[in-house]
């Protein structure tokens, strides 16, 4: 079984790319004309007898650990291992701080620990596919320097690991490359097309990257981070592919909408980021935050809101807001810390706490 298991992943090792966020989908097989239904029926039949098993292959790679840690190898084999000591000890410290915060509402991470390394690709992209094998781009710390940020793409990742969505998907797509190989001889290479991302529905999409507000809700990084970081693609990738949409994501603008609505409920709809980028508080002014570092004034004011979101759905809202050196408190909620270009702290403390007990919007 091994012995087979490694020529399939060395002839689909395209499984790695199931839940890719930016992962371009593989081209199409096409049919060649003229076929007879003798040749769909005997099709149909071998595929049927391939459909079996690539099932079983599945089984081992996604529900046995010497399978899943096979198939972790073949990935390492095929993607390389990036070494570097402080970028590992980030991944290791997010990775542990989310599967503690996805442990608090599903319980069954800890059946399937995730496997995961930092690959030799520079280009910005993470995935997860069979038995909770996760690997996340070398590329992707040269876009992101925010741990929140990176917290938020894995969360997406491990929200397809927890539905078990790469094995879902990878089924989907077996029965229709089954279908296809009746009208060609192309059934000898279906290992290594059935496992592209097309197995990806867009409600596995949507249901991940609410996963991932849920798990964030649950860890110790600033939920504003869900929008911030669909704001920071979008600036930094919409003149090029990476910014496109694909056909099994929302466009970078969607996703961040998706999250800032999200931030409205998750403060009671008290808090809200206008399209320019306006930090308001129960429909008033509270802050044009100034850019700073490698963020934007509009990526930063998500990040306000994530403060602002938690401190209301945490109830400090009831306590006055303060200051305390260059940051303004709401009860124990640091919301900003203010920075060159900002207002000051006590004039943005002063403006909160005459707007913080207003009605929510509706």
């Amino acid at each position: 079984m091994k012995k087979s298991l490694k020529q399939k992943i060395t002839i689909g090792i395209t499984a790695a790319m199931l839940a890719t966020p930016f992962g371009m989908n593989a081209a199409p097989q096409t049919a060649e004309a003229g076929f007879s239904v003798g040749s769909i029926i005997g099709g149909i039949a071998q595929g049927a007898i391939q459909t079996s098993k690539i099932n079983k292959m599945v089984h081992y790679i996604n529900d046995t650990e010497e399978g899943r840690n096979e198939f972790f190898e073949a990935m390492q084999d095929k993607y390389g291992v990036n070494t570097d000591w402080e970028l590992n000890q980030r991944l290791d410290t997010i990775m542990a701080n989310m599967t503690t915060a996805i442990g608090s509402v599903d319980s069954t991470i800890y059946d399937k620990p995730y496997l995961y390394f930092i690959n030799q690709d520079d280009s910005f992209n993470a995935f997860c596919t069979y038995g909770h094998v996760m690997s996340v781009n070398q590329g992707l710390f040269a876009v992101l320097d925010n741990d929140a940020e990176v917290a938020v793409v894995l969360g997406h990742e491990m929200g397809h690991g927890q539905k078990d969505h790469p094995a879902k998907g990878a089924k989907k797509s077996v029965f229709a490359s089954a279908l296809a190989t009746a009208a060609d001889s192309w059934i000898g290479n279906l290992a290594a097309t059935q496992l592209d991302s097309k197995g990806f529905s867009v409600p596995m999409e949507k249901e991940a990257d609410n996963l991932a507000f849920e798990y964030i809700t649950h860890s110790n990084y600033n939920p504003g981070a869900t929008a911030a970081v669909w704001q920071r693609v979008d600036e930094r990738f919409k003149t090029t592919a990476l910014g496109a949409t694909f056909s099994d994501h929302s466009s970078n603008k969607k996703r961040r909408n998706n999250y800032e609505k999200k931030l409205e409920e998750y403060s009671g709809n008290h808090v809200s980021v206008t399209e320019e980028g306006v930090v308001q508080v129960n429909g008033q002014f509270f802050c044009t935050p100034a850019p700073s570092g490698s963020m934007s004034s509009h990526e930063r004011a998500f990040f306000v809101q994530g403060n602002l979101a938690a401190a209301y759905h945490n109830g400090h809202n009831t306590s006055d807001a303060t200051v305390d050196g260059t940051t303004v408190m709401l009860g124990a909620q640091p919301v900003i810390t203010c920075t060159s270009g900002d207002e000051d702290a006590q004039t943005l403390c002063d403006r909160l706490n005459k707007i913080k007990d207003g009605k929510a919007k509706k």
